[in-house]
């Protein structure tokens, strides 16, 4: 009695199987970065700093010797400042990217504009699409 014996074969070569395109990984990585972060980050370092600098004048003005105490003030003036500020400079961060972003895509969209209307001005269909286009925006 014959024995055949059976090998679990796959049903397509691997060089027809495809990876992922490397532009799909690219636009992940884009919309995990998040660009107000870091802005507001930079936001709150500068606010911080101004203040520290500010008390660092005032207390140096205060405390004839006393080292600890100026510098125990000097960091609770510090730890205060990034807790008040940290909202503000995150509202604003996000404020100024969005704003930004908005930027851009007008001018996105302006330069699409002249670029179809300079193509329209040479192409006579294409220019008679858009005037039906525009006629019936208006209606």
């Amino acid at each position: 009695m014959p024995n055949v014996t059976r090998y679990p074969f796959p049903g397509s070569h691997s060089g027809q199987q495809r990876s992922p395109a490397p532009q799909s990984d690219t636009q992940s990585k884009r919309r995990v970065f998040d660009s107000a972060r870091g802005l507001s980050a930079l936001l709150l370092g500068a606010m911080v700093s101004a203040l520290v600098v500010v008390a660092d004048q005032l207390i140096e003005t205060w405390v004839d010797g006393h080292l600890m105490v100026a510098w125990v003030a000097l960091w609770l003036v510090s730890f205060t400042a990034m807790a008040i500020f940290a909202g503000a400079a995150h509202k604003l961060s996000h404020s100024v990217v969005d704003a930004l972003d908005a930027m851009v895509q007008r001018r996105s969209t302006q330069r699409a504009d002249e670029r179809m209307w300079a193509m329209a001005r040479s192409d006579p269909r294409l220019m008679a699409d858009l005037q039906v286009a525009m006629g019936r925006q208006e209606d």
